[in-house]
């Protein structure tokens, strides 16, 4: 028998009306905002919802505000009657798939800008960037109302922007953290990944393996070194451009001090051919 796509909704309105119904009926509703081009991680994180609530919305949309000029918001894949039937396949309630009109209405002047966790590595090269997150999330969760909204660490720096936001305004729900899930040979799974041709995929999982290798050295303080060794061997490998590889606060995302006893994070992201790979693991 095939599973029943999930509703879809394209007005807040409507959107609100459904919740409120689940609401009226007790039931706790979990947010997943994706811009679509769904893979497993992102059902991955339905099943996660679904751990906690009754109910689970998952965000469909391409946000423009998070997009430079010059990146990829033209050719970035849409994908969405295959979403919505992956979807079925995880037992999604709902998808939330407004137009950029009805998210940034005429007149839209407010904006959420983040400091702390955005300050520094993603931001040092797309400085648009978490002010679009924080904005469109924030927006996200006020329109769902949602108790719960799921997150992938493969994303860690927007996890912990976003964590912080919720704390820093109060916002009435928790967020809740999924794992990275990989492709069999250890790459994070990404929309972009389908960016990569034959060759350049065989060849991103090097990013991978030089991020354990960081983080295995790390518990002894070897991890500079094996940062430097790391970046020459993604060069080796064909990365053209390495933005970063570096050891940080896994809370903070500041310079991560081994003898404090606090959790540390290795980051990276570096491109291959056109396409931009991020990466991470715990200390």
């Amino acid at each position: 028998m095939t599973a029943k796509r999930p509703d879809v909704s394209s007005t807040v309105s409507d959107l609100r009306r459904r919740v409120a119904a689940w609401r009226a009926a007790g039931e706790r509703v979990a947010l997943i905002p994706t811009m679509g081009a769904l893979h497993e991680g992102h059902l991955s994180l339905v099943r996660l919802g679904r751990t906690r609530a009754h109910r689970t919305v998952t965000s469909i949309f391409v946000n423009p505000t998070q997009f430079a000029p010059t990146e990829d918001f033209n050719t970035y894949p849409r994908t969405f009657d295959d979403d919505l039937a992956k979807l079925a396949t995880v037992g999604c309630d709902l998808v939330w798939a407004p137009t950029a009109t009805e998210m940034y209405p005429d007149g839209f002047a407010t904006r959420v800008v983040p400091a702390g966790a955005a300050e520094g590595l993603e931001t040092d090269f797309r400085p648009h960037f978490f002010g679009g997150v924080a904005t469109v999330c924030c927006k996200l969760f006020t329109q769902s109302g949602a108790d719960f909204a799921c997150f992938g660490e493969k994303d860690y720096q927007q996890l912990c922007v976003i964590r912080q936001m919720v704390r820093d305004l109060d916002l009435p729900l928790e967020i809740l953290p999924g794992a990275t899930i990989r492709e069999s040979d250890g790459l994070a799974m990404s929309s972009r990944n389908r960016y990569l041709s034959a060759n350049e995929r065989s060849r991103a999982v090097v990013i991978h393996d030089v991020i354990r290798a960081v983080a295995e050295a790390a518990r002894d303080g070897r991890h500079q070194a094996v940062i430097a060794e790391g970046t020459a061997k993604l060069s080796a490998a064909g990365f053209r451009t390495i933005d970063y590889v570096t050891v940080r606060d896994a809370e903070t995302l500041k310079d991560w001090d081994r003898e404090s006893g606090r959790p540390g994070r290795v980051l990276a992201a570096a491109w291959l051919g056109d396409t931009r790979l991020i990466d991470n693991v715990a200390v």
